[in-house]
């Protein structure tokens, strides 16, 4: 018998991310949907960047009564992301 040389769509989308090295800019880009998402209008609206380095969110939000509370749940922003991208791919939350 023949082997059978057929991938699962789904098998073959993860290799070719795991060979070119996509994942983590894929990453940041779902990082950066799932902020607006859920985080919802209001403090999306405050937030003029959002930009991951080297495992490190970085927020930059305009009003300062907001920037202080944030402050407070950076823990809470953090386990919510990763739990959303199904990995521990945010390390640290700091906002500016």
């Amino acid at each position: 018998m023949k082997k059978s040389n057929e991938l699962h769509l789904q098998d073959a989308m993860k290799e070719m991310i795991q060979e070119y090295r996509l994942g983590p800019q894929l990453n940041e880009t779902r990082v950066r949907n799932l902020w607006h998402e859920l985080m919802g209008k209001t403090i999306s609206t405050y937030t003029t960047s959002i930009q991951v380095r080297k495992n490190v969110l970085y927020l930059t939000i305009v009003s300062a009564s907001l920037k202080h509370e944030l402050s407070f749940a950076k823990e809470k922003i953090l386990n919510l992301l990763n739990e959303e991208l199904g990995e521990d791919f945010i390390k640290e939350v700091v906002i500016r």
